[in-house]
């Protein structure tokens, strides 16, 4: 099978460098950087450099960029694609490319389109941070728009085949909805986070705790405001909750009521223990 990759950067690269490591398709890659094309001949990302000439022997396109520029890119690709290609995105996003692929999907009837999104990352951005083991055991988002249910069945076993943990299978909708709290809301808590002037003196005074608070502050702001921007109606209700519990924390220490603050903080603890249990019952049925 011939795989394309359009965008070798941190997710793009990784994808490459995994499906070439596990398997035996061959991979596609395009990129407007020749450091990241010359980086990612390198690790191996691809073997073949993917351009509007050879795109029609691709059964598979992915398009691995930033928000702002992936809907260019992939209708500059649609007119070279061979009938039954399937035309995938890797946004974090899903609203807004799936709104293109269903009027793709009248002007190319014959292609197939299915949102995508790798629950996978690092906080380092680019090729050269990307690794052939980043999807291992993550779970990969499909929105499908037009496909058949072979082309979905198709793209659930090659995520499988790829290192996938688990396939959930979603509307735009209900993925931004939800990505709003378990990915966006908490890049944006992080970042506030360490904007308290007690954090330049966090040396010696901390442990597990301020690093996996501070971990994902380390971002690209580029593309984190246009997914944040881009979903902010999502958004914009989760930190209403997150300000709403802040402030039952704070006027419960504001008033000195130590049996509120108890219960609130036991609230919080009965609510993770619960999270956790449904994972672990949707982890036993997979």
């Amino acid at each position: 099978m011939n795989i394309g990759i359009v965008g070798l950067g941190l997710i793009g690269g990784s994808l490459g460098r995994c499906i070439t490591s596990k398997t035996d398709h061959v991979v596609y890659g395009a990129d407007i950087s020749e450091q990241a094309l010359k980086t990612g001949k390198l690790l191996s990302a691809y073997k073949k450099q993917l351009n509007f000439s050879n795109a029609h022997e691709l059964d598979i396109i992915f398009f691995a960029l930033y928000p702002r520029a992936v809907v260019n890119a992939i209708q500059s690709y649609l007119p070279y694609l061979k009938d039954g290609c399937i035309v995938m995105d890797c946004c974090g996003n899903k609203r807004e490319v799936d709104a293109f692929f269903k009027t793709a999907s009248v002007q190319y009837p014959l292609l197939e389109f299915i949102g995508a999104h790798p629950m996978a990352g690092r906080e380092f951005s680019g090729i050269k941070h990307s690794t052939a083991y980043l999807f291992d055991r993550a779970s990969m988002i499909l929105t499908p728009i037009k496909a058949s249910i072979k082309t979905v069945a198709f793209v659930k076993a090659f995520s499988f085949e790829i290192g996938f943990g688990q396939v959930v299978i979603t509307t735009a909708e209900e993925h931004d909805r939800i990505i709003a709290y378990t990915s966006q809301l908490a890049h944006i808590v992080s970042s506030a986070y360490i904007k308290s002037p007690t954090a330049q003196s966090f040396m010696g005074f901390s442990a597990g705790s301020f690093r996996d608070m501070t971990r994902v502050a380390r971002l690209s702001p580029e593309m984190w405001s246009q997914l944040m921007h881009d979903n902010r109606d999502n958004l914009v209700r989760e930190i209403d909750v997150m300000i709403k519990s802040l402030t039952e924390y704070k006027n419960a220490l504001a008033n000195g009521d130590e049996a509120l603050l108890k219960q609130l903080l036991a609230d919080g603890n009965d609510k993770k223990l619960s999270a956790e249990r449904l994972r672990n019952k949707q982890n036993d049925k997979n």
